[in-house]
């Protein structure tokens, strides 16, 4: 026996409310309503089908303004309808409601959803809509320059186009509509961009177990900003690191391979859903770290198929450009496979992808080692190196400046310098203030 699905719906006899189904199948993949059918699909029968193969196409007509196909059939000496309605190119609705079949339920779209509804039927995504009330002059001069810098580095746009104006850079990354700036500008070189969408930064945690935070962060601006200080907090302050010697030579193992962590990140920004308005999270634990972003999959989405759409079909294609572009990434659609490939030359496991109301890519570390024994504490070499290089660039330099250069507290600052001064590669020559510092050779 056939079961009710996407394409088709049985009622046992007609009520008006179920013009809503016929407005969900149009607004969806079109679909077949039998009336005089049983939940199990028998044949049970109408009594006034002359009736309604009359009032039925007339109050479709009326009502949701569309025309169906209604067809009487028999089966057993018994009359049943078929209604018949196509997929339409644009927004049906049910007296201003917007129905839509998903699987084989009816759903109403309201908020994100309905939004989202009506920009597909327009040919238009979430990140394409034009916003007003901001002009290029409002834009990061820091996100523009960041763009250019890793731009020319990549070799992905013309040395030409890198240096015309914020204005004509922008229109040729097809991030402009006319005169007004496209949300997925806004995302990318506005200061910031939480001003137009909300939730639009990154949470970092530090977890004992699921319900026990230790501490977390906050990584908010344009997303060119978000991506690199994310990173820079994962490796100096949530990772440890396992630290060995080759001769005089340091050398800091994280416990997840660190591009395989900046793919997983970059997927994660590019396949957000932001009319969602739930910022990116990331948990971190002793032995596992997982990255969560909102989106939507296709109806048809199965495990399987997860990491091959949250590779290669980015939910925000303006924004998967631009960063792809500035070298970012080296192509969509193998990013999940490098992920994978990343991991296994590290000698940790695959990571697994889960969907809950968005998608969870979940790494592991190496089995078999406890967490104290496979990693050192938070502070990591990556923040000891910078501050070692200030340093012996400026040996007169002091807490607050080299705070300041690298973008990090005063606290992060002197982990750093204990860690080079336990390892003897530091040392302070004089009083705090009019000392200096000198760097040990080895």
């Amino acid at each position: 026996m056939n079961k009710e699905n996407q394409n088709t719906e049985w009622k046992e006899s007609w009520r008006d409310e179920y013009l809503k189904w016929i407005c969900g199948f149009a607004n969806a993949q079109g679909g077949v309503l039998f009336i005089g059918k049983n939940d199990k699909g028998f044949v049970t029968g109408i009594s006034d089908a002359n009736k309604l193969l009359e009032e039925i196409p007339n109050k479709v007509r009326d009502i949701l303004g569309i025309i169906v196909d209604v067809n009487l059939l028999s089966e057993n000496e018994k009359e049943y309808l078929e209604i018949l309605t196509e997929a339409y190119p644009y927004p049906i609705s049910y007296k201003g409601q917007y129905h839509y079949r998903s699987g084989s339920t009816k759903q109403e779209l309201k908020g994100a959803a309905l939004d989202k509804f009506l920009l597909q039927k327009q040919g238009k995504r979430w990140e394409g809509v034009p916003v007003p009330n901001v002009s290029v002059t409002d834009l990061s001069e820091e996100a523009f320059a960041e763009f250019r810098h890793r731009a020319n580095r990549s070799k992905r746009l013309e040395a030409d186009t890198l240096q015309e104006s914020n204005a004509v850079l922008l229109d040729k990354l097809h991030l402009v509509e006319g005169k007004y700036l496209k949300r997925a500008s806004l995302l990318l070189f506005y200061p910031d961009p939480e001003k137009f969408v909300t939730g639009a930064f990154i949470k970092i945690g530090y977890f004992k177990s699921d319900t026990n935070l230790i501490f977390q962060d906050e990584i908010h601006g344009h997303l060119f900003n978000q991506v690199n200080k994310t990173l820079d907090l994962l490796l100096t302050k949530y990772l440890r690191a396992t630290i060995r010697y080759e001769g005089v030579g340091r050398i800091e193992e994280y416990p997840y391979p660190e591009n395989a962590l900046r793919e997983a990140l970059l997927n994660a920004i590019a396949h957000k859903d932001y009319s969602s308005g739930i910022p990116i999270q990331i948990r971190v634990y002793d032995d596992k770290l997982s990255i969560w972003n909102s989106t939507q999959l296709p109806e048809d989405w199965t495990i399987q198929r997860l990491t091959e759409i949250h590779s290669s079909q980015p939910y925000n294609p303006a924004i998967a450009n631009c960063f792809f572009r500035a070298g970012f990434v080296e192509s969509w659609g193998r990013g999940t496979l490098e992920i994978i490939r990343e991991c296994a030359e590290y000698g940790i496991p695959e990571p697994t992808f889960t969907f809950d109301s968005g998608v969870w890519i979940e790494f592991k570390g190496k089995e078999g080692k406890s967490s104290s024994e496979k990693m050192s504490r938070k502070m990591s070499g990556k923040m000891s190196g910078k501050v070692l290089a200030l340093i012996t660039e400026n040996q007169y330099i002091t807490i607050p400046e080299m705070a300041s250069t690298i973008d990090v507290t005063e606290r992060t600052i002197e982990r750093a310098i204990k860690e080079l001064k336990s390892a003897q590669m530091i040392e302070r020559i004089g009083p705090d203030k009019g000392g200096y510092w000198q760097v040990i050779e080895k």
